[in-house]
């Protein structure tokens, strides 16, 4: 029977997160019944828990810095174990919010205008013209996401405060009025489009995790063509990025002026009971257990 180690925790703000996509993939992966599974909460000596798992393959649930930016998949590349979802190179550059944009603009994908940066500029003059959107540049769960409304007077102060903890290196983005989407790429293959309605002011950390906020339309209700056109681009930016496995790209859709513009990529998507692709899969008859048995059985080495 194969050992299947299921990596989750770690340390970056989205830890809590992680534990919720892990412990629900664990328990996925033994309800197919083909695997020896064990769980890892994940810390700096990780390398160390490995060898003391002894898996044949590594089911990766970490989320956010760290565990989603190619730095501990170069760990798994080092030890020579298969495990999930991207590879380093592009693990790396999806977690960038401004180089993965140069490679969507380079294969034709719209982007939305940004520029970058600094805390202290961005909290004393604006850095366009309202309204638009501050996002940490290699942050995930919408941590650190300010937005900036039209009309306002002064600029995102609350950058400045003791609380604040996503660097000093900020994007500031072009507001992109609309619906918001997302796409699950399974493979090279789109699984369809969701239609996110926060029930918040928007799809912050509390809407993405937290019981209901917010409500999710799947298929979300489209004109054939944008359903098309989101499928199509979530594809692309999974091939030109190089990922691998499971990714979920987000859009926004201004139903006004019809553009549809990508906003990232996330190489390690949530699998945690609210979570977008696992619904996604269901509403294509692919129950959750078959979803994680199909992402062990892709897991390879070198990715």
């Amino acid at each position: 029977m194969k050992r299947v180690a299921v990596v989750y925790g770690g340390w970056s703000s989205e830890r809590e997160v992680s534990i919720s996509s892990g412990t629900a993939m664990a328990k996925a992966a033994r309800e197919t019944g083909k695997y020896d599974v064990v769980e890892i909460d994940a810390t700096r000596q990780l390398a160390q828990q490995i060898l003391e798992a002894k898996p044949d393959v590594i089911l990766n649930g970490l989320h956010g810095p760290w565990g989603e930016d190619g730095c501990v998949q170069g760990i798994f590349e080092v030890m020579g174990i298969p495990y999930t979802h991207s590879g380093v190179a592009a693990s790396a550059v999806a977690m960038d919010k401004r180089k993965s944009k140069a490679v969507y603009a380079q294969n034709s994908i719209e982007i939305a205008a940004d520029v970058r940066v600094t805390r202290a500029d961005a909290s004393a003059n604006h850095p366009l013209p309202p309204p638009y959107v501050i996002k940490p540049i290699a942050e995930g769960s919408s941590f650190g996401v300010v937005i900036v409304r039209e009309g306002a007077n002064a600029p995102a102060n609350q950058l400045m405060s003791e609380s604040w903890t996503y660097g000093d290196n900020l994007m500031c983005e072009e507001y992109i009025p609309g619906k918001e989407l997302s796409v699950g790429v399974q493979g090279d293959r789109a699984l369809c489009v969701t239609e996110i309605i926060p029930l918040r002011e928007f799809y912050d950390f509390d809407a993405k995790y937290a019981s209901g906020g917010s409500r999710h339309v799947v298929p979300a209700d489209l004109p054939g063509q944008v359903t098309q056109a989101a499928m199509d681009a979530a594809v692309k930016a999974h091939q030109a990025l190089g990922c691998r496995g499971v990714t979920r790209s987000d859009f926004r859709y201004d139903d006004e002026r019809d553009r549809l513009v990508i906003l990232e990529t996330n190489t390690q998507p949530g699998m945690t009971p609210t979570s977008l692709v696992p619904e996604q899969a269901a509403s294509l008859g692919i129950s959750f257990p078959e979803l994680v048995e199909w992402m062990v059985e892709d897991a390879s080495c070198p990715r």
